[in-house]
């Protein structure tokens, strides 16, 4: 995978590099993370982190009744997310498939794998609704492809990830938290029965994503502060970032975003 600038960010500190075989094919730059069973808050979740060009992926198991991924990364990484995925699944007790696909955002590096996940695994697709519109009619200025001179395999979304709902994956109650800033549509996801927060862009350990509507000379930063001050008033025990490992120190991290 490419070591250069993230397409919808700045440069998460960078983690060691994983070599591994699944599916037949060699899976570079990423890390398998099965979180150690005695990590109580993170059980039945498995993170793969990837490298600059993609984001990472959070598949949280089902307990029989079908797995949630959260993102699919950039296109250009499409068939290595589904050896991944398939690779954690037939490691699941008991076995199941992929039923459901969550974007906390529609930048290419955390949706550009929708199209070949949802052909691969038939799963129904979830985006939150602030570009449901754009999606429909696939307006690619609209969605940021086409300024960015990025691009992403069209998708079609069975279903809107709104702000305020709880969502019940397995055995775990996520709540839906708007998080504009970094993208004015994000989301973030919290477990607040572990404290598990899967953060996308909104806070990484070193940082959070460039905010994109101050390039384009809107306002970002006051909500930035605003998704700041939420987060550090959550029960937070780990961050699961958009990019760069796992973390606890969730104090920490805010400070240093600040």
């Amino acid at each position: 995978q490419s070591r250069g600038t993230a397409p919808f960010g700045g440069n998460p500190r960078p983690s060691p590099s994983v070599n591994h075989r699944d599916a037949g094919i060699a899976v570079h730059a990423v890390q398998w993370r099965r979180m150690p069973s005695s990590v109580s808050c993170l059980l039945g979740l498995s993170v793969f982190e990837r490298g600059w060009l993609s984001s990472n992926n959070v598949l949280l198991l089902g307990g029989g009744a079908g797995a949630t991924l959260i993102d699919t990364s950039h296109c250009l990484h499409a068939t290595q997310t589904v050896a991944l995925v398939r690779h954690a699944l037939l490691q699941a007790p008991p076995e199941e498939g992929l039923v459901r696909i969550i974007n906390t955002h529609l930048h290419s590096d955390h949706c550009g794998g929708n199209a070949t996940l949802q052909r691969e695994f038939d799963a129904e697709l979830l985006i939150p609704p602030g570009q449901w519109d754009a999606v429909q009619r696939w307006d690619a200025d609209a969605l940021s492809y086409e300024p960015t001179g990025q691009h992403c395999d069209r998708f079609v979304p069975q279903g809107r990830l709104t702000p305020g709902e709880t969502l019940q994956l397995g055995a775990r109650r996520w709540e839906v938290l708007a998080a504009p800033g970094h993208d004015p549509h994000s989301v973030m996801l919290f477990d607040a029965a572990h404290g598990v927060l899967i953060s996308a862009d909104a806070l990484w350990e070193n940082g959070f994503g460039l905010v994109f509507p101050e390039l384009a000379g809107e306002p970002g930063f006051d909500d930035v502060e605003q998704v700041l001050a939420l987060i550090a008033s959550l029960p937070v025990q780990c961050v699961i970032p958009g990019h760069g490992a796992p973390f606890s120190d969730c104090a920490g991290a805010l400070q240093r975003a600040r």
